[in-house]
């Protein structure tokens, strides 16, 4: 915490300083790093309070208090066993929010069956953890399901625990879209990306350098089908890049939405070439491929959901399957995801 300390009253001068204003969208960027560096000092040195207070407590030797202090002691065991969690995620977009986008494998119906599972299972987990999500983009499966999707997640730490979600979910379960009842595997791919800033130096798009397309937003029918062009479209020509949005009413929501996943997928290719130049660097460059799964969900003939990287696995499949992801994020990332 000091060298939260320390950066907090060096922003505080910043701050304080008459010029301060100058340039407004520097001083909201400041001032908004000010604002959680204040919350996190904030909530340390009330947590101090609470254990200078527990000890006072214990030091009383009151035998009639020895409930109430055991309580307390246990509380705060498990208040910093999650602080000290917290600060594993330490990455330089851990407290990002996110662009989460789910894509159906090869397997039809079933693998379009499985990412809209997927889907609710994030969004169940989002909700259950207090983080807001909206739907970017939705293409629905031709029977049932979902083709792929892009969510974007909000709240502290969302880029966090989310990317340990990232890579191939395979399912193993008896298909209810074959006549004969058979077992089948399917799978879907989970995209995690931090979602950036439009002021952000680390991605810098050249309005030459992309095509924007508007069409008519696909709905429902009825009322929900757009008469106006709103969705989204935009290609970005150096790398082929392209993303789409459909969701908002508007137009303008609709190219911000987009241009904002773009932002979010340019910075992946980024990382992607550097981490790929690293490793051939060091020798021990791999191509990624699809199909190596980071975690199996089987339904039939047994219940089980294992991830292969941790080896951390739960029995009650429904239970993960409605969101309870957080013993497998937290296993990633004590390994050191």
């Amino acid at each position: 915490m000091p060298s939260k300390e320390t950066q907090l009253i060096e922003l505080d001068k910043l701050i304080a300083a008459p010029d301060f204003w100058n340039d407004a969208q520097a001083a909201q960027k400041i001032s908004k790093n000010a604002a959680a560096l204040r919350n996190d000092v904030e909530e340390w040195r009330a947590f101090e309070r609470r254990i200078h207070d527990a000890c006072e407590l214990a030091g009383l030797g009151d035998e009639s208090l020895r409930e109430e202090l055991a309580a307390e002691v246990a509380a705060i065991e498990q208040e910093l066993e999650k602080r000290s969690f917290a600060a594993m995620l330490s990455g330089p977009y851990d407290e990002s929010d996110a662009i989460l986008a789910i894509h159906a494998g090869a397997g039809g119906t079933d693998s379009q069956d499985w990412a809209a599972m997927l889907q609710r299972m994030y969004l169940r987990w989002a909700e259950e953890n207090g983080y807001q999500t909206e739907l970017i983009d939705l293409t629905e499966g031709e029977e049932a399901g979902t083709k792929s999707v892009t969510i974007s997640v909000s709240g502290r730490y969302a880029f966090g625990y989310l990317r340990s979600e990232k890579g191939v979910h395979r399912l193993v379960r008896l298909s209810p879209f074959d006549a004969a009842h058979r077992r089948h595997t399917s799978f879907a791919l989970v995209e995690v990306l931090p979602q950036v800033a439009m002021d952000s130096p680390e991605v810098q798009i050249n309005p030459a350098d992309i095509e924007i397309e508007v069409y008519r937003s696909s709905g429902a029918g009825g009322q929900n089908v757009q008469k106006n062009s709103t969705a989204v479209r935009i290609r970005h020509i150096p790398t082929g890049i392209i993303v789409t949005c459909q969701n908002e009413r508007s137009q303008t929501q609709n190219r911000e939405s987009a241009m904002g996943v773009l932002r979010a997928r340019l910075l992946q290719l980024q990382q992607a070439r550097q981490d790929a130049e690293v490793a051939i660097l060091r020798g021990d460059y791999t191509k990624a491929e699809w199909g190596s799964q980071i975690r199996s969900y089987v339904l039939h003939p047994y219940q089980l959901v294992k991830d292969h990287r941790t080896e951390h696995e739960v029995g009650n499949t429904q239970a993960v399957l409605d969101g309870a992801l957080q013993g497998f994020m937290e296993a990633w990332l004590r390994q050191g995801g």
